[in-house]
C-alpha cells in the first residue's frame, strides 16, 4: 500500500514561513525534512534556513522517519509538543489521533504494550479498520508510529543521561540491546554510542540531576499555572520558590514501571522567551525519564493547541487565551485531592492533604529544602483506619470515597492517567460512594486530560455563566465543544465580563482558587 502525500492537509508555503520565523505556535504541528542534509527539524530550529526547494513537510515525526529522514541533533524533535489528540475534524481523524494518543503513552512502548488489535478493541473498531484509518491519516502503520516513539525516547535518554545502553534499550521499550542497536542503525544511520559521543544536546547535567528543555506553544500564562500549584502545595511533597528571581516549582514523585517502583524529585521553571520549560530530574528517576517527561507535559498542559482552543472560546472568553488546564503528576493523588476538596475552600483542602501526607506518606531524602515526603500510595490509604483519618479531620463520607478509589486502583479496575478510557472511568468513579458528577468530571479534566470535561453542577460555574441549573449550563456549553474544560477555567477566572457571562466574582465555594489576572 502506498503512503499518502506527507503534505496532505498542510500548506507548504505557510509551513516554510512559520519555520523562517521560528514560530513556536506551530511547534509539534509539523516537521520539516531537509533533502540536502537528510534530517528533519521542528519549526523552532535555529539552524540556517534551508532553501525552499529542499524542504518537505510532515505532520508527524513518524512520517518524516518513514521517508528516510533522521532527527535533528540540535532542535531534537523528541522534545516538541505532541500533536493535539482532540479536534473538531472528521471522525476518522479523531479516531486516528486517539489511537496515536494511546501509543504516545510511555507505558505502551514495552514489547508487550497494546498492539493495534488491543487499541482497536479499546476504540470499538476492528483491527483492519484502525490500520486503514491510521495509515490514511499518518502515512505510516501503528507499528511504525510506535517504533518512532521508542527510538525518539531512546535518543533522549542517550543525549540527556549517562545510562548504560542496556538500560536505555529497556527503558525505551526494546526487549534486547541487539534489537535496539539494529533499529537505531536502520533508522538513523549510526549506532547509539556514536550519537552519545557526538554530544550535541540541549540537555545537560547539573549536580546529581538531569536537565532537559520541553517546548510548548504560546500563548501560555505561566504565572497563572505556577500560582495554581503554589496555592495547593502540600507540605513535604511540593515546594514553590524562586531561582534568581524566576519562579519555580518542585515536588517528589513515585513512578512504577516494569514491575519496579522508583522514587525521586523534579524541579521546573518556565523560560518564556524560548517557549520552554526547564525541567530538572533527580538521577534516581533517570531510567524512567520519558515517563517523567510525559507526566510533566500533562501536568503543565504543554501539548495544548492554543490556536484551536482560542478559535472556539475567544468570543465568549476573550481574556484567557494563555490559560491552560492544570493536570497532575499522579492520577491517584489528584483523585484524593478532589475528594478532600469537596465543598470546602482551597486552603482547607490543602491543610487536610498536608496532614494526610505527614501521617501516611513515605519519607524521602532530596537536595531541596522542605521536600521530604512522597504522597501516600493507594495501599497505604486502603489499610488506614477510619479513626486515624478522622483524627486528621476527614469526615466519614470522604473516608469512604478514599477507601473505594484506593481499592479500585489496587484491584486494577480503575486507571487514572491520560491513556485511560474516559467514559468507562467516569462511570466507574460515579459508582463509588461519595463521588458524584462534579468530582468525576474534575478528575477527568485534570487526571485524564479530557478537554471536554464539564462539571455542569458546579455552583460557581453556573454563577459565572449566568444560569441556575446544570441543564442550562450544559446547553450554554455546547458551542465550546470539544474544549469545554478550558471554558470552565476561563469562566471561573475571567477578569472581565464577557458576552452572556455574569460579572459576579467567583466565591470561596469554587473548587479552585482565583488565579492572578
Amino acid at each position: 500500500m502506498s503512503s499518502p502525500d506527507s503534505t496532505q492537509g498542510l500548506e507548504s508555503d505557510a509551513c516554510y514561513l512559520a519555520m523562517k520565523a521560528h514560530d513556536a505556535r506551530f511547534d509539534g504541528s509539523f516537521f520539516t525534512g531537509v533533502t540536502s542534509t537528510g534530517v528533519y527539524c521542528r519549526p523552532v530550529c535555529r539552524v540556517k534556513l534551508p532553501r525552499r526547494e529542499n524542504c518537505r513537510f510532515f505532520r508527524h515525526a513518524a512520517q518524516a522517519e518513514a521517508a528516510g529522514f533522521r532527527p535533528c541533533l540540535r532542535c531534537r524533535p523528541e522534545l516538541a509538543p505532541r500533536a493535539a489528540s482532540w479536534s473538531t475534524e472528521d471522525a476518522s481523524r479523531i479516531l486516528a489521533l486517539q489511537a496515536a494518543r494511546l501509543i504516545d503513552e510511555p507505558d505502551a512502548w514495552a514489547e508487550d504494550g497494546p498492539g493495534a488489535a488491543r487499541i482497536a478493541a479499546r476504540l470499538g473498531v476492528s483491527d483492519r479498520h484502525l490500520r486503514r484509518i491510521f495509515e490514511s491519516q499518518f502515512g505510516v502503520s501503528p507499528l511504525q508510529y510506535l517504533q518512532t516513539r521508542r527510538l525518539l525516547a531512546a535518543k533522549q535518554l542517550i543525549a540527556d543521561t549517562r545510562l548504560p545502553m542496556t538500560q536505555v534499550a529497556l527503558a525505551s521499550g526494546f526487549s534486547s540491546v541487539r534489537r535496539f542497536n539494529a533499529a537505531f542503525l536502520a533508522h538513523y544511520g549510526l549506532n547509539p554510542s556514536a550519537l552519545r559521543r557526538a554530544g550535541a544536546s540541549s540537555g545537560s547535567r547539573v549536580d546529581e540531576s538531569i536537565e532537559v528543555r520541553l517546548g510548548f506553544r504560546p500563548p501560555y500564562d505561566s504565572g497563572a499555572m505556577l500560582d495554581f500549584f503554589a496555592r495547593r502545595a502540600l507540605r513535604g511533597v511540593e515546594v514553590a520558590g524562586a531561582h534568581r528571581g524566576v519562579p519555580e516549582f518542585a515536588r517528589t514523585l513515585r513512578v512504577t514501571h516494569g514491575g519496579h517502583t522508583l522514587q525521586g524529585w523534579l524541579r521546573l521553571r518556565f523560560d518564556t522567551q524560548r517557549e520552554q520549560v526547564v525541567l530538572r530530574v533527580g538521577d534516581s528517576l533517570a531510567t524512567v525519564l520519558p515517563i517523567v517527561i510525559s507526566r510533566v507535559r500533562a501536568m503543565l498542559d504543554l501539548d495544548a493547541d492554543p490556536m484551536a482552543i482560542n478559535t472556539a472560546l475567544h468570543e465568549s472568553f476573550p481574556h484567557g487565551d494563555g490559560m491552560r488546564v492544570p493536570g497532575t503528576a499522579d492520577g491517584f493523588e489528584l483523585a484524593v485531592r478532589a475528594v478532600l476538596g469537596q465543598q470546602i475552600t482551597v486552603a482547607a483542602a490543602r491543610t487536610l492533604g498536608s496532614r494526610l501526607v505527614q501521617t501516611f506518606g513515605e519519607p524521602i531524602i532530596t537536595p531541596i529544602e522542605g521536600l521530604d515526603r512522597l504522597f501516600p500510595t493507594p495501599a497505604a490509604i486502603a489499610v488506614a483506619s477510619s479513626d486515624a483519618l478522622g483524627q486528621l479531620g476527614i469526615v466519614r463520607q470522604r473516608q469512604a470515597a478514599l477507601f473505594a478509589v484506593a481499592r479500585e486502583i489496587i484491584d486494577g479496575r480503575l486507571a487514572l492517567h491520560p491513556g485511560a478510557d474516559v467514559p468507562k472511568t467516569i462511570a466507574t468513579l460515579q459508582s463509588l460512594p461519595g463521588i458524584g458528577d462534579w468530582t468525576a468530571q474534575y478528575i477527568a479534566m485534570r487526571a485524564l486530560r479530557w478537554p471536554d470535561a464539564f462539571p455542569a453542577g458546579d455552583v460557581a460555574l453556573q454563577k459565572a455563566l449566568g444560569v441556575t441549573t446544570a441543564r442550562a449550563a450544559t446547553e450554554a456549553s455546547l458551542a465550546w465543544r470539544p474544549w469545554r474544560g478550558y471554558a470552565v477555567l476561563r469562566a471561573w477566572y475571567s477578569p472581565a465580563p464577557s458576552p452572556g457571562v455574569a460579572t459576579e466574582a467567583v466565591t470561596s465555594s469554587a473548587p479552585l482558587a482565583p488565579l492572578p489576572a
